[in-house]
């Protein structure tokens, strides 16, 4: 959003996969083992599994049940198997050349007789390091020595009629190659872990406030951690950059009897650029009865308990654009005021105020019911897949982290009824990032098993990191940023089960890179509806705090993916700024199937701002600008169509959803710039959009129509930013 306000107002091609609908593969305890990181920095320490979660390739399928990927998948329940003929071979790439030392070779029935153990550094020239012709089946643990970054199994000759068929392919190394990186540790200089007794906790918070309370592009970075307990006569007025949490398993846990606060008063009362803070956690009893939260996008308010009520307009009613609630209460009425467009996620709530343009609610206790288009609340009764974000919390005096778990059709919090259902990760298994780490380094951390939470500071990473295990945490503390340098993708994950991302930013370098962060590689297709990725609080910029450039921010490949509350953002304030100076076409690509966001924003894009090819995606909520320094007509012209939609859903999709959608334009440097829609999709059964709006921002630009032919221009309304509404398509 920009400094604009608003006067109050009540190409990839088709991929057809079939799924592989395995269910309850149990992951038994020696999996489970394989994944424990002993801590030690030792030089002869134990081998370590490079392989799991790696991108994997092979010479044939048997079927749609058993892809490659499902022999480094860590789980002893699925497999890989090949056509029935000879020759046949399973190859992994490592990411990066390694020491090794050790192949396993779990077999299911259909096994080798004569097999090779084959390595290279480049995916081209292969040496063996291991050969049979005597191979006996079951668990084969092989020693071998050499370096290399690919790794084969080489099949030769069956032992059965079937193909080749593996229940792991497990490459071991590293033992000799150096220290292990250590799990846990402190939380750095910019965690401000605070308990009842710390003296001047008010002057704490205010030190750390005055610094980033209009520091929007500034790199300050800042965590405050609550330990259980009651804290009182507190005002923490949260600014840029700055999180604030309770260290508690429960909100209950941690009390304040005062305020958290955001207000507008460093831009005049408009809080449309109050971006990039986060509350989580915590019990609050405000001090006047009512907590004042007037943000916009990037700003997460989760976990969070408000004995009385909740205001999200600034002090003086200004301008406020947009935010984002989850798996909080609120016992008093929310007091939406000048808010033009809010999402509210697994709640319970004792009402809400007013709808401007684009209120949107799902599994959410005591939400107004869909009235839209007045008053514009869109209201889904359930949210049908949710998890919520994991955090940090003190279990006595030990750090670790918990990973609630999914829920099916859900409604209201997920402490109403005591202990959330999930797990706890220790600290120990974590690598904790603090500024100055490489990326070289975080990979390590990876591939050595380890999670990773990145303490608050901005990290300059000259290669991709990449999370090819199932089931890692990368979690950012106090919107850690992360910036590629040199074109890279900041970061990459494999296609495997249950990663979860939350809680930082990547911020584009100023060389282009063709995505900055990819979800999958192209063409996955393991099914991970019982354990999806979930992506939570993870916030794109494209230029702002200098120049910066990326062809397509976020590519979602894997199926299952759930996106809970990002913002994709190219900038048009700041510096490093312009239709060129920070080009950026795409924002969101959703490849994957069966992808679900809740609570996308997405801004300014040159071109699509979200392109879905992936079959029966859902979204809930979705806000959206136009770029508002497209010089003129012709910088938008998409073929004979005028402007490229904010959200494009690709004429191949046969079945996709979407509630309470929203797209605004203000061509600010050329106010003659006109739209032929804010939405496209194809006019399919299975195609379904409910409560669509599009606004032309004081006349800058209009929309002819609001979703493909339908819907009334925003030309009559002139300056008048009177939404054009659309309550179902088709």
């Amino acid at each position: 959003m920009s400094t604009f306000g608003m006067p109050l107002a009540a190409s990839p091609p088709t991929r057809e996969r079939v799924r592989r609908g395995l269910a309850g593969a149990v992951v038994t305890a020696l999996a489970a083992t394989l994944l424990a990181v002993v801590p030690t920095t030792t030089a002869q320490a134990a081998p370590v599994l490079l392989s799991q979660g790696k991108p994997v390739t092979a010479s044939s399928q048997e079927h749609y049940g058993t892809p490659a990927a499902d022999a480094v998948d860590g789980n002893l329940g699925t497999r890989w198997s090949s056509a029935a003929s000879d020759g046949q071979w399973l190859q992994v790439d490592l990411g990066s050349s390694a020491s090794l030392s050790q192949v396993v070779l779990r077999w299911e029935g259909a096994y080798a007789r004569a097999y090779r153990i084959e390595l290279s550094t480049d995916g081209a020239n292969w040496s063996t390091a291991y050969s049979t012709t005597t191979g006996a089946g079951g668990t084969e643990t092989l020693a071998i020595s050499g370096t290399a970054r690919y790794v084969r199994m080489q099949g030769v000759t069956r032992a059965t009629g079937y193909g080749y068929s593996l229940w792991e392919f497990q490459v071991y190394g590293g033992g000799d190659s150096g220290p292990v990186l250590p799990g846990g540790g402190d939380l750095g200089p910019n965690v401000h872990v605070i308990d009842p007794s710390t003296p001047n906790i008010q002057g704490k918070l205010d030190q750390v406030f005055q610094q980033q309370e209009s520091a929007q592009f500034g790199s300050g970075r800042h965590a405050f951690l609550f330990k259980p307990g009651t804290y009182n006569n507190l005002n923490a007025q949260i600014g840029f950059y700055t999180q604030i949490a309770g260290l508690g398993l429960r909100p209950g846990d941690t009390t304040i009897n005062g305020d958290v606060t955001v207000d507008a008063g460093w831009f005049n009362g408009n809080a449309t650029q109050n971006f990039w803070r986060g509350a989580e956690g915590l019990t609050l009893n405000p001090v006047n009865g009512t907590n004042r939260w007037a943000v916009s996008q990037a700003s997460s308010f989760r976990r969070m308990h408000v004995k009385g009520g909740l205001n999200l307009a600034p002090n003086g009613y200004g301008w406020a654009s947009g935010g984002y609630i989850a798996d909080s209460k609120v016992d008093g009425q929310i007091g939406n005021y000048s808010q033009q467009q809010w999402y509210t996620r697994d709640s319970a709530i004792d009402g809400w105020s007013n709808s401007v343009w684009n209120q949107t609610f799902s599994g959410v206790e005591g939400a107004p019911a869909t009235s839209f288009p007045e008053p514009r609340y869109t209201t889904l009764d359930t949210t049908p897949i949710s998890r919520e974000k994991p955090y940090l919390y003190l279990d006595g005096n030990e750090y670790k982290v918990f990973a609630p778990a999914k829920r099916v059709n859900a409604r209201g919090t997920s402490w109403a009824n005591g202990t959330p259902q999930g797990e706890s990760v220790p600290l120990s298994r974590f690598y904790v990032v603090k500024p100055g780490a490489t990326a070289a380094t975080i990979n390590q951390a990876l591939a050595q098993g380890l999670h990773l939470l990145f303490t608050p500071g901005v990290y300059h990473v000259d290669q991709t990191i990449n999370v090819n295990r199932a089931n890692t945490i990368v979690l950012g503390l106090g919107l850690a940023t992360i910036i590629p340098d040199n074109g890279v993708t900041a970061m990459k994950v494999a296609d495997v089960d249950g990663v979860r991302l939350a809680g930082f930013l990547i911020d584009a370098g100023p060389v282009n890179s063709p995505t900055l962060l990819e979800l999958g590689p192209q063409n996955s297709g393991a099914d991970h509806a019982a354990n999806p990725t979930t992506v939570q609080d993870v916030y794109i910029r494209i230029g702002g705090a200098g120049a910066g450039k990326a062809t397509t921010s976020m590519v979602v490949n894997s199926d299952d993916t759930i996106i809970d509350h990002t913002w994709v953002w190219r900038a048009d304030h700041g510096e490093g700024w312009g239709w060129e100076t920070n080009r950026a076409d795409y924002g969101v690509r959703v490849n994957g199937d069966d992808v679900l966001a809740t609570g996308l924003f997405v801004e300014h894009f040159n071109k699509y701002d979200v392109e879905w090819y992936g079959e029966r995606g859902r979204t809930i909520f979705y806000q959206n600008e136009k770029a508002y320094d497209a010089p003129n007509q012709a910088a938008i012209q998409n073929g004979s169509t005028k402007g490229y939609a904010a959200y494009r859903v690709d004429d191949s999709v046969n079945t996709h959803e979407a509630w309470g959608l929203g797209s605004y334009c203000n061509y600010n440097v050329d106010p003659t710039i006109v739209q032929d829609h804010g939405f496209k999709a194809p006019v399919k059964p299975g195609v379904k959009f409910h409560s669509l709006l599009v606004v032309s921002l004081g006349g800058m630009g209009h929309y002819n129509h609001v979703i493909n032919d339908t819907g009334a221009s925003t030309i009559p309304a002139g300056t008048s930013t009177v939404p054009s509404t659309v309550v179902s398509f088709p």
